[in-house]
Order: structure tokens, then C-alpha cells, then sequence
């Protein structure tokens, strides 16, 4: 089931947004989800990243490159 959330936008943001969903020729709506869902994952891997790190260098690992060669 969906709901619906109401949100405020300057009137220049509003403008851009949905000069970007047609370009991407998808709604304002498809458009703000997606984005919505993008920020989620990117806070998600951010909080891993995060959670994780101690444990890394803790064990050497300081650069995608030490990641790299651990698991080759």
C-alpha cells in the first residue's frame, strides 16, 4: 500500500527536479523516489563503512587497493 507525503520545495529546487524527471523521462514522482532511495543506500553503506572501519585498520587495511589484494 502507498501513502502519500507532502513535501515544500524553493521554487528553483522544484524547477530543477522537474527539469531533471524529464530529462530522465520519468515522472516527478519516479524521479523523487529514486532519489529518496539512492540517499538511503548511500547513508546505509556510509553507517557500514563506519561500523567497519576499526576492524579494517585494525588489520592493515587502509585503501581500496589493501582491500583488493586481501580478496585476490
Amino acid at each position: 500500500m502507498r501513502t502519500t507525503a507532502t513535501i515544500s520545495l524553493p521554487p528553483k529546487l522544484q524547477r530543477e527536479v522537474a527539469r531533471a524527471a524529464k530529462q530522465a523521462h520519468m515522472s516527478l514522482s519516479e524521479y523523487i523516489r529514486g532519489a529518496i532511495q539512492n540517499k538511503l543506500w548511500e547513508d546505509a553503506f556510509d553507517q557500514s563503512r563506519r561500523q567497519l572501519e576499526p576492524t579494517a585498520r585494525s588489520m592493515g587495511i587502509y585503501t581500496d587497493e589493501d582491500v583488493f589484494a586481501l580478496i585476490s
